[in-house]
């Protein structure tokens, strides 16, 4: 009777060799395309030292080293920026190296004997792919602390830097929007394999990538809207006109924020049957504001409902009505609220964690560029109407250039 764990002893390096030529051959693994042999061997080594242990009769299973390996492994993939279906992967193939070096001896075995090696050694390679991944996820979430707590810091340095510097906000603004947009963006991606295939308590470890995600979220949104003011000041907004549907814009809108809507179980009604049928606007720029308008609807209204309204007037001008049944506004705040950073006093939940007070100032701001008025009429606990009227045709300047103008 062979012994397979002296077997795997002598042929580490066979085992090691072919393994590293699979994981160059598998196109799936792009992150060990830019790793030498050196590293990508790892701590695998000892990870076969632990299964040949395992395997063999004369000698006591050394599972701490498999343990110890495996979870170095893991740590080391993580930091390397590997993917947890790059390391399955791995493994996978690091499993048919094994079987293929003991091909030859294994068909001279009872099998009895090629039974237990096979159950053995799926049993070592599969406790070796749960450490590592243990490690693995753990190595991930001190990541996205780290991220969480960089993108805390970049929020407050955005507002100093708005308060004290405004010429030189756009052009951090983009470069943080970049560097923000790939952090939600690798986070989001960790968050879906781990819902996909959730490793064995990993529950709050997904609690916490979704708190990164929305304080990423939160960032690039709080980002965006300084961009927005910044540029509006500077004159540098550019209107881009165009025919425009209302039905459209509004129906997009709502379609998007229903499962906003629902969540706080409120119902929402669309009238647009009286709404012109074309305008002549910048319809990124109508889009913004009806947005705008909307969510801070939402924020603001913890029962009941929103409706929205668009109609033709006379004179050649449109409004657009969004009427909710909220918290309203003190007569003394009414003046205030088109004022950037400004939030109502209110000790209720019904400021989302989005809320920065920059949505009904870049909303009026807006409106202005697009040629139109904006008013509110509000009473405590009963709600808010905010009503924006514009002309159904926006005209540029004689001196801007065609389709284009600076505010």
């Amino acid at each position: 009777m062979l012994n397979f764990g002296q077997l795997i002893t002598e042929r580490v390096e066979t085992i090691l060799n072919a393994w590293i030529e699979a994981v160059h051959r598998d196109r799936h693994l792009k992150s060990d395309d830019t790793l030498s042999p050196t590293a990508i061997r790892d701590h695998l080594p000892m990870v076969l030292t632990a299964l040949a242990t395992v395997l063999s009769r004369s000698q006591e299973d050394d599972l701490q080293l498999l343990v110890d390996a495996s979870l170095q492994h893991g740590t080391l993939r993580a930091q390397q920026g590997f993917d947890p279906v790059e390391i399955a992967r791995e493994y996978r193939l690091l499993r048919r190296a094994i079987f293929e070096a003991l091909e030859v001896d294994l068909t001279r075995e009872s099998p009895v004997e090629v039974y237990r090696t096979f159950r053995l050694i799926d049993m070592v390679i599969d406790e070796a792919i749960a450490q590592c991944f243990k490690s693995y996820v753990e190595e991930r979430m001190q990541e996205l602390d780290q991220l969480q707590h960089q993108l805390a810091m970049t929020g407050k340095e955005m507002d100093r830097l708005v308060r004290a510097n405004q010429d030189s906000l756009s052009s951090l603004t983009d470069e943080l929007n970049v560097r923000l947009n790939t952090i939600v963006g690798f986070s989001e991606l960790f968050l879906r394999q781990q819902q996909a295939a959730p490793p064995q308590d990993s529950a709050p470890k997904i609690d916490h990538i979704e708190r990164v995600l929305r304080n990423g979220r939160y960032l690039l949104h709080l980002i965006n809207d300084l961009n927005e003011l910044s540029r509006y000041e500077a004159g540098k907004l550019k209107l881009h006109l165009m025919t425009t549907d209302v039905r459209a814009i509004v129906q997009e809108i709502v379609t998007v924020m229903t499962p906003t809507i629902a969540a706080k179980g409120l119902q929402v009604s669309v009238d647009c049957t009286t709404a012109p049928d074309s305008i002549l606007t910048d319809p990124l720029r109508l889009h913004q504001i009806i947005t705008n308008l909307l969510h801070n609807a939402i924020r603001y209204t913890n029962a009941g409902s929103i409706q929205l309204q668009a109609q033709s007037l006379p004179d050649q001008r449109w409004s657009i009505t969004v009427t909710d049944t909220g918290i309203g506004i003190a007569p003394e705040d009414q003046a205030q609220i088109f004022e950037p950073r400004f939030q109502l006093g209110t000790s209720d939940q019904s400021r989302d964690f989005d809320s920065k007070g920059l949505g009904l100032a870049i909303a009026s701001r807006l409106v202005n560029l697009l040629q139109g008025d904006i008013s509110v009429d509000s009473t405590i606990d009963v709600g808010s109407t905010f009503t924006v009227t514009f002309p159904l045709t926006v005209t540029l300047p004689a001196t801007s250039e065609s389709g284009t103008t600076i505010a």
